[in-house]
């Protein structure tokens, strides 16, 4: 299968997707796209079939979106994706793309619907046991 991760390994839920990826025994693109971004057509693209609106995709935390002023209502989604071009620290994480589909995965378990099965278990970084023994989701409380 092939997989692609719009990655950013500073990032903790980019990292657990990234592992959940592997854990599924595949080893994806892995594109940092801090250093190199989607083009805007291939950023709609991906917000499109993630069943996004820009504005969904726009990250806030950590980023220059304040001093920018993209909290600003009347910004059209074209405003918010050229933003999201010049500075692509706005564009939240991580975008994991899939034969299967598209996807934001926040939190990093949103991915598991994309892949084959698990093939074992799973720990977030933080010990929060995601997969079992057998390759099941846990249930959360």
């Amino acid at each position: 299968m092939d997989v692609v991760i719009y990655h950013n390994p500073d990032c903790g839920t980019s990292r657990n997707t990234l592992g959940l990826i592997r854990n599924a025994g595949i080893e994806p693109h892995v594109i940092e796209y801090l250093k190199c971004p989607p083009s805007r057509t291939l950023l709609r693209q991906m917000i499109t079939r993630a069943g996004l609106t820009v504005r969904q995709a726009l990250r806030e935390k950590g980023t220059p979106f304040a001093e920018l002023k993209l909290g600003d209502p009347s910004l059209s989604d074209d405003d918010l994706l050229d933003a999201m071009t010049a500075h692509p620290i706005l564009i939240n994480r991580p975008f994991v793309v899939t034969p299967n589909g598209v996807r934001l995965c926040r939190p990093s378990e949103q991915v598991i619907d994309l892949l084959p099965p698990q093939r074992g278990e799973f720990f977030k970084e933080d010990g929060e046991q995601v997969i079992d023994a057998s390759g099941r989701r846990v249930a959360t409380a």
